[in-house]
C-alpha cells in the first residue's frame, strides 16, 4: 500500500491508521477460514453430544480431512486456517491453565521426566540406527526421529534451522509426523480405555507419545476431561528439550563442518529456539498463576474447561481442512515406515516405563 501525502508532504498512514489499517488487513485475511473452520467445528460439537463416545474433537479432525479430500481449499481459506490450528490451538492451552495450580504443573512436570527422558532417548536412538538400516538420508532420519521424540512440526522447525535440511525432507518429516499425528488421535483414547487407564497415565502417556501438541490435547479430551491437564504439563515439559537437542546438534554439526564454510554454531542455534518456543507457554504460566492466587473463581473452571474444549475443536477442524493426504503418499513408503516404527516404540516404551516407575495407574 502506498502511501497517502497530505498538502504539506507528510505520510498519513504512519502511526496509528497505518497500524489500524495492517491489523484491518490481517482480519480480513483470515476472515474466510476462520468462518469454515468455526462452522465445521459447530457441526462436529452438535454431532459429539449425540455420539458422545466419538467426541467432537475427533468428528472435527476426520470431517477437515474427509472434507479436504472432496474440496481444495482455495489460497484465500488458508491463512484463516493456519491462524485456527496454531493461535485458537494455543489460546486453548492457556485457558486450560486456568484450572490448574503449580502444585500440580511442578509435581506431573517432575514426576514425567523417567519416562519422558526414557521416551526421547527411544526416538533419537532410533531414528539413528533403524533410519540408517531404511537407508534413510542422515538429515530426514533426524528430523523424524525429533518430530517424534519432542514436540512435532515445531522440533523440526527448530532442527531444520541447525541442520540445514532441504525442503523436501522438511515436508517429508512433517507429513510423516502428522500422519501419525492423526492416528494416535484416532486409537490412543480407545487404546487406552481398553488398558483402564487412570486419567492422569493416559495424560502421562499421551503426553509423552504423541507428537504435537494439538493430537495431545485432542487425544486426551477425547480420553477425558482429567487427562487434559496432565498431558499438557507433561507436553509442555517435553517441549523444552526443543532447547539441548538444537544446542547439541548446532555444536555438532559445527564441528562435522568447520573446514566447509560457514557453519551453524550452538549460540545461533539457540537464538533460533527462542523463536521457535511459542510464546503462549508464557501465558501458560500467566493463567496458572492467576488461578493459584486465587484470582479465578472456581465456579468458573467448568465454563473455562468448556469453552476450552470449543477451541480445540475449532483448531482440530482447521487441522483437518489443511491436511494433504496427496502429499502423505508422496512422502514414499521409508519415511512413514520409520515414523511407525518409531511411533510404536516410543507408545510402548512410555507404557513400560510408567510400569516400571510405578506411575502407571488403572481407573
Amino acid at each position: 500500500m502506498k502511501a497517502e501525502l497530505s498538502e504539506s508532504g507528510q505520510d498519513t498512514t504512519s502511526g496509528p491508521d497505518s497500524t489500524r489499517l495492517a491489523l484491518l488487513s490481517r482480519v480480513r485475511d483470515v476472515l474466510p477460514g476462520v468462518g469454515i473452520a468455526s462452522a465445521l467445528a459447530a457441526m462436529a460439537t452438535i454431532l459429539g453430544h449425540l455420539a458422545p463416545v466419538v467426541g467432537a474433537p475427533v468428528l472435527a479432525i476426520v470431517g477437515g480431512i474427509f472434507a479436504s479430500l472432496l474440496w481444495r481449499p482455495a489460497p484465500t481459506i488458508h491463512p484463516g486456517l493456519g491462524f485456527v490450528s496454531k493461535y485458537v490451538l494455543q489460546g486453548s492451552i492457556v485457558v486450560l491453565g486456568t484450572g490448574l495450580s503449580f502444585h500440580q504443573v511442578l509435581s506431573s512436570g517432575s514426576s514425567s521426566l523417567p519416562v519422558l527422558l526414557g521416551t526421547l532417548a527411544v526416538a533419537l536412538g532410533g531414528a539413528a540406527i533403524i533410519g540408517r538400516q531404511m537407508a534413510i538420508e542422515r538429515d530426514l532420519r533426524t528430523l523424524i526421529g525429533v518430530g517424534t521424540g519432542i514436540c512435532g512440526a515445531s522440533a523440526i522447525a527448530a532442527t531444520d534451522a541447525v541442520i540445514g535440511a532441504s525442503e523436501a525432507d522438511v515436508s517429508y518429516a512433517i507429513t510423516t509426523i502428522f500422519t501419525f499425528n492423526v492416528a494416535a488421535v484416532l486409537t490412543f483414547p480407545t487404546i487406552g480405555h481398553v488398558l483402564d487407564l487412570s486419567p492422569h497415565a493416559f495424560g502421562l502417556w499421551a503426553g509423552t507419545a504423541v507428537n504435537d501438541m494439538s493430537s495431545v490435547v485432542a487425544a486426551s479430551s477425547i480420553f477425558g476431561h482429567g487427562a487434559t491437564s496432565t498431558a499438557v504439563v507433561v507436553k509442555l515439559t517435553r517441549t523444552l528439550m526443543i532447547i539441548p537437542i538444537s544446542v547439541g546438534l548446532g555444536l555438532w554439526r559445527a564441528r562435522r563442518t568447520r573446514q566447509q564454510g560457514p557453519t551453524v554454531t550452538g549460540s545461533s542455534a539457540l537464538k533460533h529456539v527462542r523463536h521457535i518456543l511459542p510464546m503462549f507457554i508464557g501465558w501458560f504460566l500467566i493463567s496458572v498463576t492467576l488461578n493459584t492466587v486465587g484470582l479465578i473463581p472456581h465456579s468458573w473452571h467448568a465454563e473455562l474447561s468448556d469453552v476450552a474444549q470449543v477451541m480445540i475443536t475449532a483448531a482440530l477442524a482447521a487441522i483437518g481442512l489443511s491436511t494433504r493426504v496427496h502429499d502423505i503418499r508422496l512422502a514414499g513408503l521409508r519415511p512413514l515406515a520409520l515414523g511407525a516404527i518409531l511411533w510404536g516404540a516410543v507408545g510402548l516404551t512410555s507404557l513400560g516405563l510408567q510400569l516400571a516407575t510405578g506411575t502407571l495407574h488403572h481407573g
